[in-house]
């Protein structure tokens, strides 16, 4: 690869950018109008404009990006995360432009990304699953008919979904009669795909995921599984690994399903496999993300493997040099995702320019941010602004760096979750690891 066109914006631009760049490998920065003075576009060796400042007409204009590597000369697209990261119809445009899609082949993107297919392959890899639909549901009458067999509550899901889009739990036949044509317009808004499927809710559970990297000729290891059990509203808010939810065990075998899944799938690239773990330490798949994962520099953090140039690497051919046996674990990684929001305000979005800031610094502390002075957050775009990672030989030392970070930081002009982000970490239940994905509703907003 000589030129990688990054097909994103913000921190993941400037994180690929700067992979890049160590590797000797040529940047294009794409930007909208509305990020013409962007971070990542004065990192690149170029940039191009590809649109307005609505997305769809720049960052998910396929199109447009198609001709910004073409007249950059661009031999490859680096998708980031969100955005087209998961599209496979513009992985498929890239293989049919001559473009190297840095992700997975469109078949298996595709394949993966409807939720219902996904989950029936991996019963058949062996991989544990939660019990619920056989594939999408045929109609209400079909959805009725599971729920009565598995026992309520039930969760109803979109089959192309993500990002915590498309989902409603229910804990009886009038609330999934109520919920059902909600959900598969929901699915159809977000997804342009009305398909859904239903599955057991289970209730409380933890939400541990394991990263894997694949190549192209079979070669899978894990690097290790991240608790994102920290979450509102199904968007995560706090990484950190390891879990404190499972034993060696435990993460064995989940790292065992992880190979199996990626394998079933013909996996190759960087990838998260998802998984749901009960109060009985039983483990579910959920769903498999064929892109990098925002929660990433974690796991960097904690075995010192730089996933996006692995990422890079098994895309230009290359061969996993990495082996299981050899893969060392050390400490323990926190990460905080720092939002430009009001949380006093119902976590209102906040807009707005950067007039005074200060990053913090010092031994087992990182900062992925595309933000410095002067900088106008534009209002259409995703509100998380900068993740502080840290790490420690322990958990509570990786807890002790994050207060300090969070003490440290100061980002005026804009309003932001620090202050909401250091009551979680002061918690006495996150303290100790005495938390499900209910904890922020229950704990911290209850």
């Amino acid at each position: 690869m000589n030129k990688i066109l990054i097909a994103n914006r913000g921190e993941i631009a400037v994180r690929i950018i700067r992979a890049c760049k160590e590797m000797n490998i040529k940047t294009v920065a794409i930007y909208s109008e509305a990020d013409k003075e962007a971070m990542h576009t004065k990192l690149a060796d170029e940039a191009i404009c590809v649109g307005p400042a609505n997305s769809s007409k720049s960052y998910l204009n396929i199109k447009n990006i198609i001709e910004a590597a073409n007249i950059t000369g661009a031999d490859s697209i680096h998708p980031g995360f969100g955005f087209l990261s998961e599209n496979s119809q513009f992985a498929k445009i890239c293989e049919e432009s001559n473009i190297k899609f840095i992700g997975p082949s469109y078949k298996v993107i595709e394949l993966m990304g409807n939720k219902s297919n996904a989950k029936e392959l991996m019963k058949q890899a062996g991989v544990p699953v939660i019990l619920g639909s056989e594939g999408s549901i045929k109609g209400l009458k079909d959805a009725i008919k599971i729920a009565d067999i598995i026992g309520y509550p039930v969760i109803l899901k979109a089959a192309a979904g993500g990002g915590g889009k498309g989902i409603r739990i229910v804990n009886n036949k009038e609330e999934l009669e109520t919920n059902y044509n909600i959900v598969k317009q929901e699915a159809k808004i977000s997804f342009n795909d009305d398909e859904i499927y239903i599955e057991k809710f289970i209730k409380n559970p933890r939400h541990v995921e394991i990263q894997i990297l694949a190549d192209e000729y079979g070669n899978v290891v894990h690097l290790g599984e991240r608790d994102c059990s920290i979450q509102r509203r199904n968007q995560k808010v706090i990484e950190e690994t390891p879990s404190t939810a499972i034993d060696e065990k435990l993460r064995n075998k989940m790292g065992e399903a992880a190979i199996k899944a990626a394998k079933a799938s013909s996996y190759s690239s960087c990838g998260t496999i998802e998984f749901l773990v009960d109060s009985d330490k039983n483990f579910y798949f959920m769903e498999m993300n064929t892109r990098i994962q925002v929660e990433h520099p974690i796991t960097e953090m904690r075995t010192g493997i730089d996933i996006v140039k692995q990422q890079i690497k098994i895309a230009a051919g290359e061969k996993l040099k990495l082996k299981q046996k050899n893969i060392e674990f050390k400490g323990h990684s926190i990460e905080c995702r720092i939002n430009a929001e009001n949380p006093e305000k119902g976590f209102r979005p906040c807009p707005g320019t950067i007039t005074g800031l200060n990053l913090p610094g010092g031994n087992g502390i990182r900062i992925d941010t595309s933000i410095y002075m002067g900088y106008t957050i534009p209002p259409m775009y995703d509100s998380m602004i900068a993740k502080i990672i840290t790490q420690g030989e322990t958990r509570n030392e990786a807890i002790s760096k994050m207060k300090r970070a969070l003490e440290e930081i100061v980002i005026e002009g804009v309003d932001t979750n620090i202050d909401f982000l250091f009551k979680i970490i002061k918690d006495p239940n996150f303290i100790r690891g005495n938390f499900d994905t209910s904890f922020i509703e229950k704990e911290i907003l209850g």
